[in-house]
């Protein structure tokens, strides 16, 4: 299963575009809709050259599909993944992998608690420490919500 263009207009919404390269909330290098990586694996640096949306976009789709698609189980709907893919797209895979979330999901992806898994990835490291992050509480609700929107 692909992320939807549902799910990439999430992510979207979160990372908004930046066609330079910039340092983000957590001195992270970044690029585009939320790049810290190419396809190619090599890391966004400040002298990379601009984006264009387009360009943005298609790097969006193709670092997802590349590297963190085939992490996501399988026993999921379209939503249940698109949520999990912005979810992914944000956390990075290594932390994907060692949550909670996913192994409720392997287990029972229809799972109420799943909910409050996605809320626990709210926080941000600043200066070395963990806090709480507006802006990833409010993804992390939209997430959660898109996560148990019934398929119709």
């Amino acid at each position: 299963m692909k992320i939807s263009k549902e799910g990439l207009e999430l992510i979207r919404g979160f990372e908004k575009f930046m066609p330079k390269p910039y340092i983000d909330a957590v001195g992270v290098v970044t690029i585009g809709y939320g790049n810290t990586y190419y396809p190619d694996g090599k890391k966004v640096t400040m002298k990379d050259a601009p984006l264009t949306e387009t360009q943005a976009s298609i790097l969006l789709e193709a670092v997802f599909e590349k590297y963190f698609a085939k992490y996501i189980p399988e026993n999921v709907n379209q939503n249940q993944l698109d949520a999990m893919a912005s979810l992914v797209y944000n956390i990075g895979i290594g932390a994907f992998l060692k949550s909670t979330l996913r192994k409720k999901v392997k287990v029972n992806p229809n799972d109420a608690s799943i909910e409050q898994e996605f809320l626990k990835w709210n926080k941000g490291r600043i200066l070395g420490q963990l806090v709480e992050l507006k802006g990833l509480t409010i993804r992390r609700k939209k997430e959660s919500e898109l996560y148990f929107k019934p398929i119709i």
